[in-house]
């Protein structure tokens, strides 16, 4: 886990050394709210991708390669000899490219049950303000596929089919002012295989997020997914609750912030959250984000 984490600083400070940072992702990210520009876009409702582990409406600019790496360690309440969960961790690595300005292909792979995931994002709707602006919400449209790879020797059936799991998901943010924003997230998840006939294949649910920008490049981050009962009833789940710290610094995102989901993909955290707030089931861990420009400068 630590060679990963270490492939990745040298990975930035290389390409700050050898290339001007472009300032794609900075324009991405800035914080806009230029209501003397007739129909002019709002810009910056979130600083990332991520609010910290629902996607946001934000996705990079096209030629833009966006390299995340979600680092989560293990719970809290582990105590002093995993020493507080900071001895176990798990990860998920991914990649980002901007197709177009509004529509984005990614892939990722999670340490946790050996996850690979895809998934196209596309921008539907972007705020407008101003003289003559009129559209309200930004509109974000995402579908996504996710594979667990993790062997089982008991269990032969487990192919391919029963493996996979699908997401589609509307985010819906509006910028209030330049330092609040708030995003909505229904969800519709479909398993392939579920624990027993008593669980729903189908499962929706309910997101909420915010982010409350503290100075110039630094803001405090919250989402809530409600997934409303008797979608799961082979097993205990929760519903998955996070807060963090965002900062910006240059091509950088850094993120920190505690959930009780250990899964970073969504049909793992979105329906299948077993952490409890109330038992100490908090982990720990952080989200790092480097852009780098592959399209040719004109």
């Amino acid at each position: 886990m630590r060679h990963y984490v270490l492939f990745f600083f040298l990975c930035t400070c290389a390409a700050g050394v050898t290339t001007a940072q472009d300032s794609s992702l900075l324009n991405m990210l800035e914080d806009s709210m230029m209501a003397n520009k007739q129909g002019a876009h709002v810009t910056g409702a979130f600083k990332g991708t991520h609010i910290i582990n629902t996607h946001s409406v934000e996705t990079p600019a096209k030629g833009v390669l966006l390299f995340m790496i979600m680092h989560r360690f293990g719970k809290i309440n582990e105590g002093a000899y995993e020493f507080f969960g900071l001895d176990n961790a798990t990860m998920r690595m991914g990649f980002d490219y901007g197709l177009t300005d509004e529509l984005t292909v990614g892939i990722g792979r999670s340490t946790f049950q050996k996850t690979y995931d895809g998934y196209l994002k596309g921008k539907l709707l972007r705020q407008s303000e101003g003289p003559g602006g009129h559209i309200p919400l930004s509109v974000t449209a995402l579908g996504g596929i996710a594979y667990t790879s993790l062997r089982y020797s008991d269990k032969p059936y487990l192919n391919a089919r029963y493996r996979t799991s699908y997401t589609l998901q509307l985010l819906a943010a509006r910028k209030l002012s330049r330092n609040l924003s708030i995003q909505l997230s229904p969800a519709y998840l479909h398993y392939n295989l579920v624990p027993t006939a008593a669980d729903k294949n189908d499962v929706f649910v309910l997101g909420v997020g915010g982010r409350m920008k503290i100075t110039k490049r630094s803001s405090i981050n919250i989402e809530y997914n409600y997934l409303p009962g008797n979608q799961v009833r082979s097993f205990k789940v929760y519903n998955s609750f996070s807060a963090g710290f965002d900062i910006e610094t240059g091509g950088h995102v850094f993120q920190v912030h505690v959930t009780n989901s250990q899964g970073m993909v969504e049909p793992l955290f979105l329906g299948r959250t077993t952490g409890s707030w109330g038992r100490g089931d908090i982990y720990f861990g952080f989200n790092i984000s480097r852009s780098f420009n592959l399209a040719k400068k004109r």
